[in-house]
């Protein structure tokens, strides 16, 4: 399907949406609600870059868009980045940028920019041209709690990296945003990370889903950590009791367990003005097998009383399927119309339930 196909798509179902949310026409423009992103990787199915995120926020009448990784920038010269922050400006969007993984010891470093501190440096100099405020980063995903020494070689090696880099993003006037990526890390491992590297430059990029991943109820988190985030994305997700413990799967947001209304509340009152960036993952059921011995390989100081509020979440909810492509449609394509509609559907509720300054 073309680029300009979508659009039109997003701009009908938008539509549709607003027909029914007469609430938020009244409202737009209101400052005083959480302004609301698009996280790029909502539409990861397109293999878009970077100006191709800037056209779609400003077609669906977004705040703010999050560009979080380094290699989805076509290049670091100084006059491409100068023009996207025109694009942008254009727009009246706000650019938010992440780096990625920052930690070389981890599985999946990308050491196409060097090594850690030459990869983190030429981001804090790329946000500091685009104007943001935040510099994303992250360790990778739930593969390195089972490494060599779990997880904590790989929070210190980021650590390390980040206070090479303290004075620079200081003088630069940007804070790192450490985000809990993939389920590598739970809410005490990256309170940990923001106290030791410093919270006048370090703070959360805050991931309610990726919680749940490590045994995690996500009201919990943002309370924890509500007040350290500097940056923030949102899915919605469903949790539930299996053969082996647990599996989950995240959904549009309004379509899962989370109380949305609360949850947006909290963001507007512990870091008023933090964009939340919709970032719809769907459709792909994850397990969670605390009841198998080795699963705790990756756990080993987590604790029964720990994971409680996550055990209560797992009983509320309620298997759902994995949608196929119909008889005869490419996956490729459903796969993006997918990703199109899920997104939608969630700035839509978003924007019922608090969430952004214009549509």
């Amino acid at each position: 399907m073309k680029r300009r196909d979508f659009l039109c798509t997003a701009a009908a179902l938008t539509a549709l949406g607003a027909v029914n949310n007469t609430s938020f026409a009244a409202k737009s423009g209101d400052k005083s609600r959480v302004p609301l992103g698009f996280d790029g990787h909502s539409m990861r199915g397109m293999k878009w870059k970077a100006p191709q995120f800037i056209d779609f926020a400003a077609e669906q009448k977004m705040d703010a868009v999050l560009i979080n990784n380094l290699p989805l920038f076509e290049s670091l010269e100084e006059s491409y980045l100068r023009g996207l922050k025109d694009k942008a400006d254009k727009h009246g969007l706000n650019i938010y940028m992440g780096a990625g993984g920052i930690c070389e010891n981890a599985s999946s470093f990308n050491s196409k920019y060097g090594n850690a501190e030459e990869f983190l440096g030429k981001a804090i100099g790329a946000a500091e041209i685009l104007g943001s405020p935040v510099v994303t980063v992250r360790i990778g995903s739930l593969k390195d709690r089972y490494l060599e020494g779990g997880i904590r070689p790989r929070m210190d090696a980021s650590i390390k990296v980040l206070k090479a880099l303290r004075s620079r993003a200081i003088d630069a006037g940007i804070k790192f945003g450490f985000e809990n990526h993939g389920g590598d890390l739970r809410t005490e491992e990256v309170l940990e990370i923001i106290k030791e590297v410093g919270p006048d430059v370090c703070g959360s990029m805050l991931d309610p889903g990726n919680a749940v991943w490590v045994m995690e109820d996500p009201m919990q988190q943002v309370q924890t950590l509500g007040k350290y985030v500097v940056c923030s994305s949102i899915r919605d997700y469903m949790v539930w009791e299996s053969e082996d413990g647990a599996t989950f799967q995240w959904t549009a947001v309004g379509e899962g367990l989370m109380d949305v209304p609360a949850y947006v509340q909290h963001l507007a009152t512990l870091c008023p003005g933090v964009p939340l960036f919709v970032e719809s993952i769907s459709n792909s059921a994850r397990p969670i097998p605390y009841l198998q011995k080795d699963w705790w390989q990756g756990f080993p100081e987590v604790t029964a009383a720990s994971i409680a509020d996550f055990l209560a979440l797992c009983r509320k909810g309620k298997a759902i399927g994995v949608d196929v492509p119909p008889e005869g449609m490419d996956k490729k394509e459903f796969d993006q119309q997918h990703q199109l509609k899920e997104f939608v559907k969630s700035i839509n509720y978003l924007r019922q339930h608090g969430a952004g300054q214009r549509g």
